[in-house]
């Protein structure tokens, strides 16, 4: 695909956003717009179908459409019609053109289509038509694809691309993939190594990454195929989750095979290091009596586990003796961002008058 030159980049929330506003058909005007969402491989784009079922709810129909390994038989085909000589069209029961609701339709890896698909499927982001016949008034339809400097097939002629509008969805950093991590059941183990090691969450397109082992590069055969992005990271939660039932050659044979060599063996030193954290019950019973680990990653991982077991006001308060001890300001403040993103724990913490005090004291922290 050429290259597109975007001066500004959005996150998947903007973007859930956006859809909506610019893509549905509105009756009396053809001033609709097709968004093509572009990123490097394995940041999320396909979760913007779920977050727009979770913020629009079930006015609609919510279609995903993996547009590679579709063929012309499965968008529609011409019947003959013997009564009336003539041919008629049936489409697809992928699209559920046999109710009214409006569809939201996701046309995923839009830009790696053969191109006798390409008018299929231009045809319907451009004119919110299945083959011959209409969707419903109110659909929304978006596409998404990598960037072309991905190198992994991406096409699209410059005539298609002036009839759409172009986003490129910002990379998830270590902040935000732990706020997304911690709603989510993703292993404590895992999100402490991304809290330590932010790079691993970094992109290509940044500056300075030329030396970065863990990320995707498609100037690098080795980083092209296993490498750290937010969907492999996701993916390594089982095998950490079940460390118990496996030897340290097979996690880490799994982790090279998911995230690449560099990064498994980083994760593993933080699966070994695992066994040596305080649990967070030891330290709600004695905040001000258990020692403070000195290593680092360890008190790292100590804070995830709180975030996670926090109930009450009590253990909060009595945890945040312990946050106290801590001499590690960076560490305290990974606590706080936790804290104060996360759903469950947001409304003990703006209650709680132990962070209030903290906050008061390490405003320029924050």
């Amino acid at each position: 695909m050429a290259k597109v030159d975007f001066r500004k980049t959005v996150t998947i929330n903007q973007l859930a956003n956006l859809i909506p506003t610019i893509s549905a058909t509105i009756e009396g005007e053809d001033s609709h717009v097709t968004p093509i969402i572009l990123s490097e491989p394995g940041c999320g784009k396909t979760s913007i179908l779920k977050l727009l079922e979770q913020k629009l709810g079930n006015k609609y129909d919510y279609i995903y459409v993996d547009c590679p390994s579709k063929d012309l038989l499965d968008i529609a085909a011409t019947i003959p019609n013997h009564g009336e000589k003539s041919l008629d069209q049936y489409v697809g029961s992928l699209f559920k053109l046999d109710n009214s609701k409006p569809k939201v339709i996701m046309l995923d890896e839009i830009f790696k289509v053969p191109k006798l698909m390409g008018v299929i499927w231009t045809k319907l982001m451009l004119e919110r038509t299945v083959g011959d016949k209409a969707l419903p008034l109110g659909s929304i339809v978006f596409g998404t694809s990598n960037n072309g400097s991905d190198g992994v097939g991406d096409y699209v002629e410059a005539h298609k691309g002036n009839r759409v509008c172009f986003y490129h969805m910002e990379k998830p950093n270590a902040k935000s993939y732990n706020l997304w991590a911690g709603e989510n059941g993703i292993s404590t183990i895992i999100r402490s190594f991304v809290a330590m090691n932010p790079r691993v969450l970094h992109s290509y397109l940044d500056g300075g990454q030329e030396d970065n082992p863990f990320i995707f590069n498609p100037t690098k055969p080795s980083q092209s195929l296993s490498f750290i992005s937010p969907r492999s990271l996701t993916k390594c939660n089982r095998i950490v989750m079940n460390k118990d039932s496996f030897s340290r050659d097979e996690i880490e044979a799994t982790l090279a095979g998911t995230i690449g060599s560099s990064g498994a063996e980083q994760l593993c030193t933080f699966i070994d290091m695992n066994s040596q954290v305080l649990m967070t019950s030891e330290i709600i019973a004695n905040p001000e009596g258990v020692a403070v680990p000195t290593d680092v990653a360890a008190l790292c991982m100590v804070m995830f586990n709180a975030i996670d077991d926090i109930v009450t006001q009590d253990d909060l308060s009595s945890f945040m003796k312990f946050i106290k001890r801590v001499k590690h300001t960076e560490i305290q403040n990974i606590f706080f961002t936790m804290l104060m993103g996360t759903k469950r724990t947001v409304s003990l913490a703006k209650n709680n008058a132990e962070v209030s005090e903290w906050c008061k004291d390490n405003y320029k922290l924050l």
